[in-house]
């Protein structure tokens, strides 16, 4: 338990050094509907975004506590703990932390576990509106998805990235298609934008593709010296050496036992010499 907590609590405490630093100066932080930029006035409901997903209020096999993070004269942190296990083995897991970044008294980011302490699922309220606008889902402990309310008002995602092995790969996009369904496609390779196909009668179906024009031509100039490598490999070069006994550049040449020069092809047989009459 205490390594999850651990884990768990620096997270909480980057979360909350930024909301902080975004605070600083004269300026009050933004504060939610019903919440409160004093800490003595802050309201006894805290609007605890876990208990959707766990229920500890109710529950007597789930056991809470809160902290107080930098900042926060106030609790301004909650985990939720589950106690698994057998005998010797028996051990709590963190099921769900939430937190109160802004310091209004109000819980505005809430993450879930599973009992290997791996993420599962995250949302956060950004700009303290009292709503939802970011949603997280984890797999292996990594980030699969980041769906995003960019307009701060439907509740609902206009904006979807899907992530592989940590990278960006894909994003959906709504920009002007009404019901909120995809109108924008975007292509990832290596954390670069590679295409974007766009859908102009939002009919669900990509009308047009644009591609990186400095990324195609560097992928073609690869693919052209990929293919002449191989081409190198198929049909060496011949050498420019002569075949032992032949010339440079023509066939062999034979030379027969008088002198007589010939052409490729057995040396040229002498001539048989006639015997002179008595």
């Amino acid at each position: 338990m205490r390594t999850a907590v651990a884990m768990c609590a620096a997270s909480a405490a980057a979360i909350v050094l930024v909301a902080l630093a975004s605070c600083g100066g004269a300026s009050a932080p933004a504060s939610a509907p019903g919440g409160s930029n004093d800490p003595g006035h802050w309201p006894s409901d805290d609007r605890s975004l876990c208990e959707r997903f766990v229920h500890w209020k109710s529950s007597p096999e789930l056991e809470a506590s809160t902290t107080a993070g930098p900042g926060s004269y106030r609790p301004n942190i909650r985990r939720v703990f589950k106690t698994v296990g057998d005998r010797d083995n028996r051990h709590s897991v963190l099921l769900c932390r939430e937190i109160d970044t802004n310091l209004d008294g109000l819980k505005d980011v809430v993450r879930t576990f599973n009992e290997k302490g791996e993420p599962l699922h995250e949302e956060a309220d950004r700009n303290y509106d009292g709503k939802i606008d970011v949603w997280l889902n984890f797999s292996d402990g990594r980030i699969e998805e980041e769906d995003l309310d960019t307009t701060y008002s439907t509740g609902r995602p206009n904006v979807w990235k899907f992530y592989l092995e940590g990278q960006l790969s894909r994003v959906r996009r709504n920009t002007h298609c009404p019901g909120g369904a995809p109108d924008t496609w975007e292509i990832y390779y290596k954390d670069r934008l590679e295409r974007v196909g766009s859908d102009s009668t939002c009919d669900g179906h990509v009308d047009r593709w644009d591609r990186d024009a400095q990324l195609l031509a560097a992928e073609e100039a690869a693919q052209e010296k990929a293919q002449a490598a191989t081409n190198a490999k198929a049909s060496p070069t011949p050498s420019s050496e002569p075949a032992s006994g032949a010339p440079a550049g023509g066939a062999p040449v034979t030379v027969g036992p008088s002198g007589e020069m010939g052409d490729a092809g057995a040396p040229i047989a002498p001539k048989p010499k006639k015997k002179k009459r008595p």
